[in-house]
């Protein structure tokens, strides 16, 4: 698996991804190896051809193991958490990781 190869399956719309090759870009992408204007170009094909569910769902959850999770169990009362999606005038945050 390459960047390149991954970038240009979806941009071509030969198929959908499967999840070790969406869970390998995105591991790559937060290490370094996949570069942001790698990220940037692969993000347009998706833009451009879409994902189906399953490709949806496993990108969902690449990103949501990508980084530290917090462990709340200790807490008493039910705990959740929201955060901004960041952008200029978010009225919403997207729910991510109870797909």
């Amino acid at each position: 698996m390459t960047p390149v190869s991954i970038i240009a399956t979806k941009r071509d719309n030969k198929r959908p991804h499967s999840d070790e090759e969406i869970k390998w870009f995105v591991q790559n992408f937060t290490s370094g190896l996949v570069k942001d204007y790698q990220m940037t170009a692969w993000l347009m094909a998706v833009c451009l051809n879409g994902m189906i569910d399953r490709e949806t769902a496993t990108l969902t959850s690449a990103m949501v193991n990508s980084g530290r999770i917090l462990d709340w169990s200790e807490l008493d009362a039910i705990t959740v958490d929201k955060h901004s999606t960041g952008g200029v005038g978010d009225k919403i945050s997207l729910i991510l990781a109870p797909l």
